[in-house]
């Protein structure tokens, strides 16, 4: 399982960004594919017990359904990324369908940061969207939405991949709820012990 994308193939992805401050140690931790109330609450709550903020690339369609908890994310202190209105896979649609989707999530999400759904776009995605959003990747995902991997397999995945100025990904979703809500207090206890703390994307 490859939990950190292959460096040999960023280069291609033109001017996206991956991994910030590599000399410094510090987490940019970030959660995908919300928000929804059954899981985005909770994961409020474990980031104010230990005072981190973080970064929501949230799906336009579930900001349109919960705008109360979109709202309460930002109130929290966190930021707010684009992740897409319908969660789409840039690979299956056209570089206008595509924007026109990211521009629909727009309206709902107040954020120049878009993050593409599965990390899957095109070069002529991002080039049509590169001059109206810094495009965020990522160092590490911890794949806390796959139901074969258990919690400790999750948490073995923050701790063997641990480097300074890391984008780490992990999804305030329904599928990934309870790896999710056990893992993030114990990948935040981890950071801390080594000596890291919290970045603003």
């Amino acid at each position: 399982m490859n939990v950190q994308f292959p460096r040999i193939f960023r280069p291609f992805f033109g001017k996206t960004i991956w991994r910030k401050t590599p000399s410094e140690k510090v987490i940019y931790l970030t959660f995908d594919d919300g928000p929804v109330p059954e899981v985005t609450p909770q994961v409020l709550d474990i980031l104010d017990q230990y005072n981190w903020k973080a970064t929501f690339f949230c799906v336009g369609e579930n900001v349109q359904k919960y705008p109360e908890l979109y709202n309460e994310i930002l109130q929290r202190g966190h930021k707010t990324g684009n992740h897409s209105f319908n969660h789409l896979k840039g690979f299956n649609h056209t570089t206008g369908e595509y924007v026109d989707n990211v521009n629909k999530a727009s309206e709902y999400i107040d954020s120049k940061l878009f993050r593409p759904p599965y990390g899957r776009i095109t070069k002529q995605q991002i080039n049509a969207l590169k001059d109206n959003y810094q495009i965020i990747m990522w160092d590490l995902i911890t794949y806390d939405y796959d139901n074969k991997l258990s919690a400790e397999q999750v948490f073995g995945n923050v701790k063997r991949n641990l480097r300074k100025g890391s984008i780490v990904v992990f999804h305030d979703s329904v599928k990934a709820k309870g790896n999710v809500l056990t893992v993030l207090p114990k990948a935040i206890e981890f950071w801390q012990e080594k000596g890291y703390r919290f970045g603003a994307l």
